[in-house]
Order: C-alpha cells, then structure tokens, then sequence
C-alpha cells in the first residue's frame, strides 16, 4: 500500500482551484493529472528579463518589461493578417504589440485605448517598426512585481498558457509535503544537494544545476532500486534446472559454423539453466548477429530436458517470420514447433492448444496470445523474448506466473544499447553481447545523396527490379504534414513509385488495419510485389534475402541507431546489396557527422554509443523510437553521469543497508512509490 504521506500528491489536479472540467482536458494531454506530476513538470528553460524606461534602452531580440500607453488598436479585413496594437513608451517612442488568431481577443480585453500597462516579452524589429508579438505578460499596475530576473517556460498544449501552469504548479508545491530522506547524508554533503522538497522549488524558480540533478538521481535511483528488487526476488523463486544431453542440438544442420560470441553466450545461458534459480538474461545482437540461432539452441535444451519453450514477438508478422524460420531449422532435431497468435482459429487453434497441454508440442511460437489465461502448458520452463524493448518489467514479471515454477527468461534486442542505457532498462537482467558477424554476412555498401537525386535512384531501382531483386523505400512520415517543410510521406511517395512500377509496389504503415498491413508484408516477402514502400514499422524483423536496396528518405530526421536498423534489413542473401541515405538541403553538423558515421561503420555497438553522444541531452536513439528510457526527470547527459552513481548505491543499500527495512529502508520505500516503481515493493510481498 502506498505510504500515507505521498496521498497530498498523488490527489488530483482537479482540486486545485481554478481547475475544472475545461481545464482537465489540456492538462490531461500533458499527462498533468496529480499534483506529483505538476510538481515534476520541470520548466523547459528560462527566460531572463530586463526593465526598461523606454525602448530605447533595449536592444533587438531581448526579453524586456516595459511600461506602455495604449494608443490605437489596427485590424485586418484578413483573419489570417495580424492584430496589431499600438502603443508608445514614455518618451513616446511607438511599439506594435502584434497577435495572430483568437489572441486578438485578449488583445482587445486587455488593452484598451489611452490606458497604461507594463508588457513583457521579447523586442523585435518588423520591417521600420518594433514589435513584441504575443507579449507573454500584459499588466494594468504593479509591473514592477514580475520584473523577474527569471521566468519559468513550460512544456504547453492547447488551452494553456505559461501564467496559468506556472500558477497550478505553485498551488500544487504549496501542497507537497516534506518526504523522509532516502540519499545518504554524506552524499547530500558531498554532491551540495539540497532536500528533496527544497530541489523542487529551487527547480521551478531558476537555472539550479544542484536541483536538478538531485531530482533525476532520485528517478535513477527508484529505477535501479526496483530492477535490484526484482532481481534479487527472481533469484530467491525455483525454477526448474534444465540440463540437455545434446540430443536434439546435435541434429541441427546450421548453413554456418557458430561464431565465438555464439559460442559464449550458448554456454553462459546453458550455465544459467542449470540452476534452479530461474535465467534472466538480455541478448544483445547488432542486425544479422545470429540471436534467432542461439535462441533456438536454448530451447532445445529445455526440449531435450523435458520442458517446453515459448517465443514472444511484438507483431503477428514477426511471430510468423519466427515460426517459419524455427520450424525449418527445428525439423531435423524432430523438435515440434507451432505457431499461436490472435488471428489463429478453429481446429489449428484447437489442435496447437491440446499440443501445448499434452506436451506434444515442444515450441510455441506467437503474440501476447501464447500467455492468455486459456493457454495451458504441459510444463512450461523457458520463454524468449524478442525485440525485448516492446516489453516492460512489468509484462516480464507476468511471464513468470505460466510455469509450474518460474520459467527461465531469455529476453532478445537487436538494437545495440550504450551500457549506461543497458543498465537504466535493464538493470536486472544479465548480459549476453553478440559482437560479431556470421562468415557468409556481407557488408552493405552505403551512399549518401541529396533528394535532388531521386530521379536517377528511381531508374536504378527500376534495374534492380528488372533482375528480379526487391527493395525497400522509406519516409519519415505517413502523410504531408502543414507547413514550409516539404516531408517526405509514405503514401505521397507510394503513389509516385506505383505510377512507375504499378502493382509491384505495396505500401505498410502503422495506421493501416492490422489485415492490411499483412497482406501487403506476405506479398513482399513471398517475392510477389518488388518493392516494399513503409515507414518504419519494418525497422525490425522483416526478413526477406531477395531484397538488396534499401532507400531511406530524409534520412537527416532518423538518429543512427535506426538508420542501422533499417540499413540491416537488406544485406541478408548472397547478392550485393546497397542502402541509400537521401538528404534534403541545409543539413546541421550533427546530421552531417551522423550520415557520416553511417558510410563508414556497420558496427552497431559503436554507432549506439556514438548516437548518444551526438545527441547529449536529446531523445534517445531516434525519434522515440527504440525503447525509450524508463524516465521523466532526468535527461540522457543526466543518465549517462548519474546512473553508475544510482546503482552502486542502490546495490549499497540492499546488500550493507538492510534492503528496505530501517530507516533509509523506509524512505526509499516511499521513493518507490513516488516514482511508481512499487513492482519492486511487490516482489518482496509477493514471493
């Protein structure tokens, strides 16, 4: 149960005053639904202002307050031409005060002819005339009370503006309590961290490097804390120890011979299935790695034990691939493998079901569907996860509850990860690293180009096509969007190729009807249709040998981890095979560096470490779009210095501390909670 002393924040925001239905709306876009979260809505930056006599005294571009006389109010017959409103000084210089759209309603309300105000925002010059456009403050006296140095600026959404926030969150502080302190008092001393409720004020009021910082290690901290619970919880349950006698194993007929980083994690998981306390270990393979194969080893042993195997994919057409690819493997060791999904019914249905119960079949291969509570093993003792960052701890705790006893776990990645970020998702599994590549893989040759080139990549792919080769064509984007920027959309391009290439092309994104989406990757992959235009829903699986071209438009708007993804998703038969990086003009230096280090270096452990150092402080590994990390507060600069500090410490307190009993125990209890991390609380309880 959660501690009495976190309720005050976890109320609603609703009761705050001020805030009704109409208001619930915006702030629940922003996930602002407790008063925890309003005290965590960390102001994004801060703006500092000068006071000024007159204009004069200020120049272009600064943040000023000013004291105004409202002297005329001009309109347009446009609804899409600004309002402007004039206004001069005290030496009567002119100023427009300018607004576009609904604002000008403000405008008028807010500024009536011949009164006086003070105005705050940011000085600029429009044409002969200076302007401040959307004033972020307009006051009818006592200007000189929010003539702050620094000014918050918040994360918005429709409906709210900075005042308002700022004001809720005020509230909102007002009402959060003191907490017990969970960080080592000679830490606090040492780092020059400020308690807890202290590091939340000081966060909102100004730039406090110390405040922020002592927020996210409490994050990365509650996140190490709970994955060591869950760890040590894990070890403490009996699972089955499973030795295989190489029965089954020594029938397969591998096309290669196993590399040593095969060879090593093979044996570091047979290690792990001896025991009785159940395996959790991540497998982390670069694109081509051979993790399926390995995969396949360790459910043989628990095959040749006596025990069953499941494979969990994220997506139907994974779990298909999957399930044709074992089952060829798989038939020489008479292993019997079936396939288990959503959309499997009647007598195949029926008959996989009875297999599963009886033990008939060995290897279940499927979506979430393989763990409804309808599906019974015989006796069920290792489960696969693939492309592991679809899941999180919490469905890797449910896995746990199909067995008779706790089934050992082999979670799969074939995104590289930086070990910092190993370490924040990870935490409590073990690790095994697939670094090299099978003999018979070949190297992608990689070129970068401007989109001006589109018109001869188009008759090269058309070459390839007439070989009988297939490719790929990515975008960024589904459709256009709004705007200046001309982004390249799947169903724009789709349309342009299918004028070319006609019924040969066939296009997959994530808004199209799961059936949809299906059929057109079955058309692909059995060779009907050449060439595959998507998003990148088809970053990670898709197997299809055939294909040798991989063109990724816009190319600048992916970070490198996935632009790695994609390339590996040709390059997989025994033809040559080729990735496009097409770019659009005006590149930053760090889409320069990035496209860079994608022409020269396949190695994706590398390419994941220096993604993260491109982009600091910015979102990991992509658009959002490799498991994101598990936190809110702390930032990737703030992960990768921070994070070591958290785990040592919270492997301090669980092994010298008592865990989560005495008084520091206690504190990081309510922790826990704070940060929601309260699985690991339940893995004590639990058992």
């Amino acid at each position: 149960m959660r501690p009495e002393v976190l309720n005050p924040l976890f109320a609603e925001t609703a009761t705050l005053d001020g805030v009704g239905p109409k208001l619930q709306k915006p702030l629940g876009r922003l996930g602002l639904t407790r008063i925890r979260d309003l005290d965590y809505h960390l102001p994004e930056r801060f703006v500092t202002r000068r006071a000024v006599g007159n204009i004069d005294e200020a120049g272009e571009g600064e943040q000023i307050v000013v004291k105004l006389t409202v002297t005329e109010h001009r309109a347009s017959r446009s609804p899409r031409a600004p309002y402007r409103v004039l206004a001069q000084d005290a030496i009567g210089n002119i100023l427009a005060l300018t607004y576009f759209g609904r604002a000008s309603y403000t405008a008028k309300k807010q500024l009536p002819v011949g009164e006086t105000r003070w105005v705050a925002g940011r000085l600029e010059r429009f044409g002969e005339m200076l302007q401040i456009v959307h004033p972020d403050h307009v006051l009818e006296e006592g200007g000189e009370s929010f003539q702050r140095l620094c000014e918050p600026v918040y994360r918005l959404s429709d409906g709210l503006t900075q005042p308002k926030v700022a004001g809720l969150i005020e509230q909102a502080l007002e009402r959060t309590p003191e907490l017990p302190e969970w960080i080592d008092g000679s830490q606090l001393d040492k780092e020059g961290w400020p308690a807890w409720r202290d590091a939340l004020v000081l966060a909102h009021k100004g730039e406090n490097k110390a405040a922020r910082d002592r927020l996210a290690y409490d994050e990365l901290l509650a996140n190490s804390l709970a994955l060591m619970l869950v760890r040590a919880d894990n070890r403490k349950r009996r699972g089955q120890s499973l030795q295989g006698d190489g029965s089954y194993r020594g029938r397969l007929e591998l096309p290669f011979p196993l590399t040593g980083a095969q060879k090593r994690s093979i044996a570091e998981i047979e290690g792990d299935m001896a025991q009785e306390a159940p395996m959790l270990r991540l497998l982390q393979g670069d694109v081509g790695a051979g993790k399926t194969v390995v995969a396949l080893e360790a459910m043989l042993i628990a095959v040749e034990a006596g025990a069953q195997s499941a494979l969990l994919a994220p997506t139907e057409i994974l779990a298909r691939q999957h399930y044709e690819s074992l089952r060829r493997t798989a038939e020489p060791t008479g292993a019997h493998v079936a396939l288990l999904t959503g959309r499997d019914k009647g007598r195949a249905r029926e008959a996989t079901l009875m297999g599963l119960l009886d033990g008939s079949v060995d290897i279940v291969v499927g979506t979430h569907a393989i763990f409804q509570d309808k599906v019974a093993y015989r006796n069920l003792a290792m489960v696969v996860i693939d492309e592991q960052h679809r899941f999180g701890v919490g469905q890797r705790l449910i896995l746990a509850s199909k067995g008779k006893r706790a089934p050992h776990v082999l979670a799969m990645t074939a995104t590289p990860i930086p070990r910092t970020l190993t370490l924040a998702q990870y935490g409590e599994l073990d690790v095994s690293k697939l670094d090299e590549l099978p003999p018979g893989r070949q190297a992608i040759d990689t070129v970068v180009m401007g989109q001006d080139k589109t018109g001869p990549l188009v008759d090269r792919l058309a070459a390839q096509i007439a070989e009988g080769r297939q490719a790929y064509w990515v975008c960024p984007m589904v459709r256009e969007l709004d705007g200046p920027e001309e982004i390249a959309a799947a169903e724009a391009r789709y349309a342009a190729l299918k004028g070319r290439f006609g019924k040969d092309v066939v296009l997959v994104h994530g808004q199209l009807a799961p059936e949809i989406k299906d059929a057109a990757m079955e058309r692909f992959a059995s060779g009907d249709a050449k060439l595959l235009v998507a998003t990148t829903v088809i970053e990670v699986g898709v197997d299809v040998p055939n294909a040798t071209l991989m063109v990724i438009e816009q190319a600048e708007r992916f970070g490198l981890a996935q632009l790695h993804q994609l390339r590996g998703r040709v390059g997989r038969g025994s033809e040559k095979s080729f990735c496009v990086l097409l770019h659009g003009e005006n590149l930053s230096e760090t889409a320069q560096e990035r496209l860079k280090l994608m022409r020269q270096t396949q190695d994706g452990f590398l390419l994941a470490e220096e993604d993260l150092r491109l982009r600091g402080g910015g979102e990991l590994l992509g658009t959002r779009q490799s498991g994101d990390t598990p936190f809110t507060v702390a930032s990737l600069d703030q992960i990768t210095q921070l994070l070591p500090k958290a785990y040592d410490d919270a492997r301090l307190l669980m092994e010298r501390d008592g865990g989560l009993e005495g008084k520091r125990g206690e504190a990081a209890r309510v922790l826990l909670y704070l940060f929601e991390r309260d699985y690991g609380v339940k893995t004590l309880r639990g058992g």
